[in-house]
């Protein structure tokens, strides 16, 4: 690797810090304390390492000084100013590069290497052709020029943090912060990016460069360190004055010597006695051209390997290089595409129960239940693996005690330290003791101490109970404890032997530089020479104009959320099946679904007249359009169970002596028994047969009397715009509505929620954008996938519904335009404060779906409701816009009777739109 440039500066020199930290707090929630009253200096023009594990507060450091975190106490100035003032972060926003932690979480998957660039220098400013030359060379230095059309989701992990990188540096910072960028990439592809580093810092050597890491050989390169723990700085200086004030000769040694005595009770170096085998020791698991397949992708590529018992085996390298799917297929859990595997003998087989007892599996996510105590969740996986009922409390008090539990045995896993948490995994995975242990990056972020101990209860298990461990990991020093280790890339094996015998096959002086090598011949990439060329750097005067640029709003900003968002549609089919199709399903379903309609309704009658007077009655009714006749009915019982079951809808009881009261003019009483399920539905019903029941009463008179009977008033009711009451011309108005306020409302809120879900939404929070130029440039594509949403539907109202559109279609048109800017407003909206798609759906779902259907006239006209109710339909938008969709549609009207529905909807445009600027914060809490 190349020499990067020394410090210049450090504390007690002239040049002031690029970062001052003054007793710096920060908790999450009540009881997480991240950071405890840091104060720190960090020295300007060096490379700067944060070393410790996962949990540390290095990530919530680096947010900071970022300005994508909120600072809640103390004072954190980076760059001459305070991160806590609004003005001061617009100002140096332009300055500060944040590269965070994940493989390519600052990246957009959909888009191509050349997208992710383009947007990136449109957010700061530069014109076509400077976006050509910067892309042009950052590419080439990186060797990512000849993958400009390649998705960035399709990118192997080096090639994602090379592009991240490239991202951040497409504006020249002045500092750059990287949180751990080589976490999971190959030891190659971390030397890249290392020597990239270094070349970039040759060429500005003004530039500040801000590392976290939890490679200790990583740290030994850099120019000052700052190891910290529990939120704390434990010390500050040089890799050489670390190990110096140590007496320490590594860097991970020191780290241990310097953690607080209380943290490294019991602690002792992890000791490997060598591994006894022979001729006739029993090979545990075997693989013959294993081979993994997921469509066209080869995830494992022909596999061979042999494990013997009792051996610890390591399996070594990048993210995504196959070897949790390879440890998946040995447990049964995949089946392979091709090849064979066997576990002591006997073939993998996903239905063969007994051979995976043998097994123990520790998944690299801990396959543990949260919402179980660590006592609970190990009798749970006894009972889950058949270890019999009798011998349960045993067996679980000796995990308890073989792996020191006993203070934890009432806890959460979630509220116990990471350390602790992988020994209660192990507990979990051993309980049912197996032969065969499989580790997927067990030690992933977790401390050295923690580490070392867990290796030792690893080293028990090998050497006293012949267990077979498999053991993946990214840490060279613990691949050095393993009696062999198979180097994986691209799903190929490329070797399989002891440590030793690998560095020295290649003349390597560590087993790091031994795995280049062998990733080079495999065709991984090359080694970076000093010769490759750097990035072109600017001068000073071009660097002060870009940093200048920041504005209050930047039509260029918007449009390149705008363009992005607009790709990533066009790449995602489920969001664009749900807007289009989605709509038109739901269109159908809920328009000829929702029918107020009373037709068709099947009756029965009970007649215990039995007369031909009341065989008349029943054959007036059974001519009607609106009723079914069934078989009659026999008796209440029939009729009750008839009723009940769904099988009528009206029982139409005649009682005896019917005849014969109509005969003598008598008051005749017909017993009706109506469904009362759906109450509406129920009264309509009610009339009808009253009605018929009056008409039939008329005739009688007339044909018996001669005489017809008349009233003293008579009603004529007449109908307008929908004369045969039915309920398309009725719904189909107000679901076309229902639909554009609720589909572009979920959709806009995901589309916000899925950046928080994937972390990109830190490039709104480190960028210039404004909170103004985010939210417009998002929402505009959902306006118009809205408006092509709103002419299918119309067209499908007009074709298939029969529904014409009488009125101004360009009124209608108008009115949606602004309806979809509402529709819209409310997904942003609810965004703001939802943080996973599923809540985002929720809350849009029940603040769209039940005002519109209760509260905004659809079935009950807003002034006939009182309180509340009526509120909420008065000043929801919804309520205008079914005005204007119902009297274009049914009455003919056009903007000179409608315009005054126009201005509500109108006024909720701003209103909702800068709530929702108030609410979307900057900074994450």
């Amino acid at each position: 690797m190349t020499a990067p440039p020394s410090l210049s500066s450090s504390p007690g020199h002239d040049v002031p810090p690029v970062v001052h930290m003054a007793g710096v707090t920060l908790r999450y929630g009540r009881k997480t304390v991240a950071l405890n009253d840091v104060s720190i200096d960090i020295p300007a023009n060096g490379m700067v390492g944060l070393i410790g594990p996962d949990g540390v507060g290095k990530s919530t450091l680096l947010s900071l000084i970022a300005g994508a975190r909120a600072v809640q106490t103390g004072t954190v100035e980076a760059l001459g100013g305070n991160m806590a003032s609004k003005a001061h972060r617009d100002l140096v926003c332009p300055r500060i590069a944040y590269m965070p932690q994940g493989l390519g979480r600052n990246l957009y998957p959909t888009l191509s290497v050349e997208e992710n660039l383009q947007f990136f220098a449109r957010l700061f400013g530069h014109d076509t052709a400077e976006r050509r030359r910067r892309i042009d060379d950052l590419t080439r230095s990186t060797g990512l020029y000849p993958f400009l059309d390649r998705p960035a989701g399709k990118l192997s992990g080096g090639m994602k943090q090379k592009l991240g990188l490239c991202c951040a540096l497409i504006h020249d910072p002045d500092l750059l912060i990287l949180d751990e960028p080589t976490t999971g990439v190959d030891p190659l592809a971390r030397a890249q990016f290392w020597d990239l580093i270094a070349r970039i810092r040759r060429e500005r050597p003004a530039m500040s460069v801000i590392v976290a890491t939890a490679y200790m050989d990583e740290a030994q390169r850099f120019d000052w360190l700052v190891a910290m723990d529990a939120g704390n700085v434990l010390a500050t200086g040089t890799p050489a004055e670390l190990l110096a004030r140590t007496h320490c000769a590594t860097l991970e040694a020191a780290f241990i010597a310097l953690l607080p005595d209380e943290e490294k009770i019991g602690y002792e170096p992890v000791s490997i006695p060598p591994l006894h085998v022979d001729e006739h020791t029993e090979i545990a698991i075997e693989a013959k051209r294993l081979t993994m397949r997921f469509g066209d992708f080869v995830a494992v590529d022909h596999v061979d390997f042999r494990i013997r018992r009792g051996e610890i085996f390591g399996f070594l390298g990048s993210n995504g290089c196959g070897k949790s799917t390879t440890m998946k297929m040995l447990t049964g859990l995949l089946q392979a595409s091709e090849g064979q595997a066997w576990l002591f003998g006997n073939e993998v087989d996903p239905k063969d129960i007994d051979t995976r007892r043998r097994v123990g599996y520790m998944s690299q996510a801990f396959s543990l239940y949260t919402e179980l105590t660590v006592h609970q969740n190990l009798v749970l996986h006894a009972r889950l693996f058949h270890v019999p009922e009798a011998e349960v409390d045993a067996r679980v008090a000796e995990m308890v005690q073989r792996f020191g539990l006993a203070d934890e045995l009432d806890a959460l896993p979630d509220s116990i330290p990471l350390g602790m948490r992988q020994r209660l995994s192990l507990a979990v995975a051993m309980v049912h003791r197996p032969e065969l242990l499989i580790l997927d990056e067990p030690t992933s972020g977790v401390d050295p101490v923690a580490r070392d101990n867990f290796w030792r209860l690893l080293v028990e298990l090998s050497r006293r109970d012949r267990v077979t461990i498999f053991i993946s990991t990214h840490f060279m020093n613990e691949a050095e404890r393993c009696d062999r280790i198979s180097l994986m890339h691209a799903g190929k094996v490329l070797v399989s032997d002891p440590p030793a015998k690998i560095t020295q096959d290649k003349g390597a002086a560590t087993l790091e530089q031994a795995f280049i090598e062998y990733l080079v011949e495999a065709g991984g990439g090359k080694a970076e020479t000093p010769g490759t060329p750097a990035p072109a750097v600017p001068g000073p005067a071009f660097a002060e104009a870009t940093h200048a640029q920041h504005k209050a709003f930047s039509l260029n900003r918007m449009i390149s959320y705008l363009w992005r968002e607009t790709l990533e549609l066009q790449r995602d089919p489920v969001r664009a099946t749900l807007a289009l199709v989605g709509s038109l399903v739901l269109m159908l379903v809920m328009g000829y679904g929702i029918s107020l309609d009373v037709e068709d309704l099947r009756y029965a009658v009970l007649d215990r007249d039995q007369t031909t007077l009341s065989q008349n009655y029943a054959l007036n009714i059974s001519g009607s359009r609106y009723f079914i006749e069934q078989p009659p009915i026999t008796d209440y019982e029939d009729m009750d169970r008839r009723l009940r079951s769904g099988e009528l809808s009206l029982a139409i009881e005649i009682p005896p002596g019917f005849a014969r009261d109509v005969s003598h003019g008598k008051a005749v009483q017909i017993g009706a028994w109506i469904d009362g399920a759906m109450p509406l539905r129920a009264e309509t019903v009610q009339g009808y047969v009253q009605g018929m029941h009056q008409n039939w009463l008329a005739d009688e008179a007339l044909r018996r009397l001669g005489m017809r009977l008349t009233a003293s008033l008579d009603i004529v009711t007449r109908y307008r715009y929908n004369p045969d009451v039915k309920s398309l011309p009725a719904m189909v108005p107000a679901v076309i509505p229902l639909l554009l306020l609720m589909l572009p409302a979920m959709l806009t809120a995901l589309s916000v929620v899925r950046e928080k879900e994937l972390g990109s939404i830190l490039n709104l929070y480190v960028t210039p954008v404004t909170r103004t130029e985010f939210l417009i440039g998002k929402q505009i594509p959902y306006v118009a996938l809205a408006m092509l949403n709103f002419l299918l539907m119309a067209l499908i109202a007009v074709t298939l519904f029969g529904v014409p559109i009488k009125g101004s279609f360009l009124t209608l048109t108008t009115a949606v335009f602004i309806f979809n800017v509402v529709a819209t407003g409310i997904g942003l909206l609810a965004s703001t404060f939802t943080r996973s798609q599923i809540a985002a759906l929720f809350f849009t779902m029940i603040g769209t779906m039940i005002p519109a259907i209760q509260f905004c006239g659809m079935l009950t006209p807003v002034p006939s409701m009182e309180g509340s109710g009526r509120l909420i339909g008065e000043i929801y938008p919804a309520t205008y816009m079914l005005i204007i969709s119902r009297g274009v549609f049914n009455k003919a009207l056009g903007f000179a009777d409608l315009g005054s529905a126009f201005w509500p909807m109108l006024v909720a445009v701003p209103v909702i739109l800068g709530v929702t600027i108030l609410m979307l914060k900057k900074q994450d809490k």
